[in-house]
């Protein structure tokens, strides 16, 4: 915990808002998407979705594939407690689904869908076709029948260990739009699935790591991301670390408050 404020304290001395941006590409972002403030149809969606499971007071058997929980003792957790711990907040989920519509994302890869608060942010967008990977059995049959209940046809949740559904990709040669890791917090998984995953990614394709100062660990991690000779523009939001892969831009580095 303590890490995690110093990390904070750190982002807000290093943060900005959208004055002072040079690179016309996250300009338009910060300020059209980042900052939007319209009332979107869609987040009554989320917001339904999301309220749904927060009321819901099963216990369900976890299996925990990453980094394990900072708040559980047991793997028998209450939904709505994980719900409420876990998952994504409504704030980020709105945020999660502005970035698909407002990056035109047609087809997506997430990396841990657990409750599938964040599947939903990405496929409120209809027009995107999200594959989403999870590899604890419970959670994917409960996150599948939420899927059902709230007609997210346009959501394929494959329940696999991360390994070998990222194998599966690399055969198929997919490519994808968008892909959100949000699965295992620890340094080497996340540069092992953010390696194994650079084929899928195209010119305008944008990838986005949930929890970069989550641990000493995962900030390495974030570093070592940024230098990479693919990589051309990152953004970090303190909770959410984005990588575009745009060749035509200059290589830049940005910290902004959302």
């Amino acid at each position: 915990m303590l890490f995690e404020i110093k990390s904070y304290l750190n982002f807000l001395l290093n943060s900005q808002n959208q004055h002072g941006l040079h690179s016309p590409f996250v300009y338009k972002l910060v300020t059209e998407c980042f900052y939007d403030k319209k009332d979107h149809s869609e987040y009554e969606l989320i917001r339904n979705y999301r309220n749904d499971l927060l009321r819901n007071r099963n216990k369900i058997q976890i299996t925990d594939y990453g980094a394990g929980s900072r708040v559980f003792k047991s793997n028998l957790r209450p939904v709505f407690s994980i719900a409420k711990s876990s998952g994504i907040t409504l704030h980020r989920a709105k945020l999660l689904f502005r970035l698909t519509k407002f990056l035109n994302i047609r087809n997506a890869l997430e990396l841990g869908t657990s409750l599938g608060i964040a599947s939903t942010a990405i496929a409120a967008n209809r027009n995107t076709k999200l594959t989403t990977i999870e590899g604890c059995p419970e959670i994917a049959k409960l996150a599948n029948r939420q899927f059902e209940k709230y007609g997210l046809k346009n959501i394929r949740l494959i329940n696999s260990e991360f390994e070998q559904a990222i194998k599966e990709i690399q055969e198929n040669s997919s490519k994808y739009d968008l892909v959100f890791f949000d699965g295992n917090h620890q340094k080497q998984a996340t540069l092992k699935y953010f390696e194994h995953l650079l084929p899928s990614a195209h010119n305008d394709s944008v990838f986005i790591f949930d929890d970069i100062h989550w641990s000493p660990g995962m900030e390495e991690a974030w570093e070592k991301i940024k230098k990479h000779e693919l990589v051309r523009v990152t953004i970090d939001t303190n909770q959410w670390g984005l990588v575009f892969f745009r060749k035509e831009q200059v290589k830049q580095d940005f910290v902004i408050r959302v």
